[in-house]
């Protein structure tokens, strides 16, 4: 039997982005742009899923973001996940991955009681790739990264595939471990149609909270009794929650300033028919060599 944490994360859909949705302090204005569950993650899930199903255990996502990210939570539920986790505090904000990640550990070693820790390779909103090492960094316990096939479990051990360029590598580690996942790790499975049902009405602190705004039938104590009774309770953990530095977190924590984000557009520039003979091959393969392209 094996516990597995999920670390997941709410992005921006980066395909809509340009520089109006920034800051004045190089952060991204996320109310700005439609959010989206970051792909890889997704597929972490999955992995940490198929795990859990084979051997038994029981699956933990966390995501640290603003109070809107209870949404993937809901889905990660949809999913088959067993428990959910919102990190999530105004003290975080503008958190770049060495504050992130010092947030997400300290956040694990407070849920605690696992085995594996999943995550996907990079989020699409910073490319980093960073956070998943840097957690583990701070955890104390290995890593592999760009796994692309999980091939044994056994014996508190774990054995995957991971890409390199040019090839793979065979690796192998003793538990706990935390693994950063590519998109070709898995194909996700779809919702459960029952699961939907069963969460889509799960709700974090703050979206109880706003049930209660301007409605003086609701007390908010009464809500989070019934919510927690139903299993329908997402729990957020603040900085009242962990034990966290408020020098390392959010703004004040974070070395990395984005100072400008210009949206580009690629257009062709001059074209060239080339004539499906042999001559126009030639001559094209020519003009590739001249302009070292080839």
């Amino acid at each position: 039997m094996y516990n597995s944490i999920v670390l997941v994360k709410q992005v921006p859909d980066t395909a809509n982005i340009t520089g109006q949705v920034m800051k004045e302090d190089g952060t991204v204005n996320r109310a700005k742009l439609p959010a989206i569950f970051n792909y890889e993650d997704i597929v972490a899930l999955e992995l940490a899923l198929q795990i859990r199903d084979r051997f038994g255990g029981m699956v933990t996502a966390v995501t640290m973001g603003p109070p809107r990210a209870a949404d993937i939570l809901r889905e990660c539920l949809y999913m088959g996940a067993d428990k959910v986790y919102a990190v999530s505090d105004r003290k975080f904000a503008g958190a770049d991955t060495l504050a992130t990640s010092y947030v997400l550990s300290e956040a694990i070693k407070k849920i605690g009681n696992f085995d594996l820790i999943f995550g996907g390779r990079q989020a699409i909103d910073g490319d980093t790739a960073q956070v998943g090492p840097q957690t583990a960094e701070k955890l104390n316990i290995p890593q592999i990264t760009y796994c692309e096939k999980i091939l044994e479990i056994k014996d508190r051990k774990i054995k995957i595939r991971k890409k390199i360029e040019g090839g793979y590598e065979i690796l192998e580690s003793s538990m706990p471990v935390l693994i950063t996942v590519i998109k070709e790790a898995a194909e996700p499975r779809p919702f459960s149609a029952k699961k939907v049902m069963k969460y889509k009405g799960a709700k974090s602190l703050t979206e109880l909270e706003k049930l209660t705004e301007g409605n003086s039938l609701l007390y908010i104590d009464n809500l989070l009794h019934e919510y927690k009774e139903r299993n329908l309770f997402i729990p957020t953990l603040t900085t009242d929650d962990i034990d966290v530095d408020l020098e390392r977190i959010g703004i004040k924590g974070s070395p990395t300033k984005v100072h400008k984000v210009e949206s580009v557009v690629l257009a062709g520039g001059s074209h060239e028919k080339i004539t499906p003979t042999k001559g126009g091959i030639s001559n094209l393969v020519d003009k590739l060599i001249e302009d070292r392209i080839f």
